[in-house]
């Protein structure tokens, strides 16, 4: 999975926040400063709720696997869980 470091998030923000302004989907009631970091905080915290769904998603599949032994495939039970809690929990992926 690509993660994005810090400067690579606040220049995405950027963008996003340049793209809103050129095609006027924005209208400030508040300073950019605040919007692009809300832009930062909202990219950020996403990254940190899609590493604790694998990190959760990991933990169950090591149980699967102690229950399933060798005929259990992670490689394929990995996409098949992530995609179905982050559905149920409202995630972004």
């Amino acid at each position: 999975m690509m993660k994005l470091t810090t400067s690579q998030i606040q220049r995405l923000s950027e963008k996003i926040l340049n793209e809103w302004k050129k095609q006027n989907l924005i209208t400030f009631k508040v300073d950019e400063k605040v919007v692009l970091k809300t832009i930062v905080d909202t990219i950020t915290d996403n990254y940190k709720q899609e590493d604790l769904l694998d990190r959760e998603i990991m933990g169950m599949i090591d149980e699967l696997q102690r229950q399933h032994g060798d005929e259990f495939q992670r490689h394929k039970m990995f996409p098949i869980l992530k995609t179905k809690l982050a559905k149920e929990r409202k995630l972004i992926l």
